[in-house]
């Protein structure tokens, strides 16, 4: 049973982790080239519901999550811990934090090739912080604990899942009246194969801060 002294640390490194995804997240965003994967299937949902009063994308957001978590409940409850409870309150406000600092760059105006150099940028970003959440094993955000889950249940390399599962929510988005751009393509191919790339590299990154921190 993990001390409260481990978890603090786990939570610490998720809250890392999610900062640095989420700034890759916000420069993937501004680049303005397309959604992410996830943010197609979230604007097909909200624009199928949009006429309902109160409705809103962020709380469209909010509610695929909780359908995920739900269902995760029942396909492995384990995963389902306080760091998916963080990715989902804070996801939000960290993105709104680096697009005001980031502003008067004014990345949306700078030329196409600059911006799909960010958005690339911005994509190994979001992969390299994306797996310190996964290896804090302290949670992680409901949408990549899809693609975790499945590879895991069917012992297939993650990098591979999370692509097929992206463009799950790409098409499933679309039909739905999403839209996606270049951008998406790029996400969708980039995130799940630098993601399995890093995944070893910072299991053992987080295993050697654990251990100079007393707990193995």
């Amino acid at each position: 049973m993990r001390t409260p002294k481990e978890w603090l640390i786990r939570v610490i490194l998720l809250m890392i982790g999610l900062t640095i995804a989420h700034f890759g997240v916000t420069l993937f965003l501004l680049a303005e080239l397309g959604s992410d994967p996830f943010n197609v299937l979230v604007q097909g949902l909200y624009r199928t519901v949009s006429m309902l009063p109160y409705v809103t994308h962020g709380r469209v957001h909010i509610v695929v999550s909780l359908i995920i978590i739900a269902i995760l409940l029942f396909a492995d409850r384990k995963k389902i811990k306080i760091g998916t409870v963080l990715c989902m309150i804070c996801g939000g406000p960290i993105i709104d934090l680096f697009s005001t600092m980031l502003s008067p760059l004014n990345i949306p105006a700078m030329q196409v090739h600059v911006r799909l150099i960010i958005l690339a940028a911005g994509c190994a970003i979001l992969a390299f912080g994306m797996t310190i959440v996964i290896k804090s094993d302290a949670g992680t955000g409901p949408n990549d604990l899809v693609a975790i889950v499945i590879s895991e249940k069917l012992s297939r390399p993650f990098s591979i899942v999370r692509i097929i599962v992206d463009l799950c929510f790409v098409l499933t988005g679309w039909l739905l009246g999403g839209t996606f751009g270049i951008g998406t393509i790029v996400c969708a191919a980039l995130v799940g194969p630098i993601a399995g790339l890093f995944l070893p590299l910072n299991e053992r990154t987080i295993a050697r801060i654990l251990h100079l921190a007393g707990i193995d």
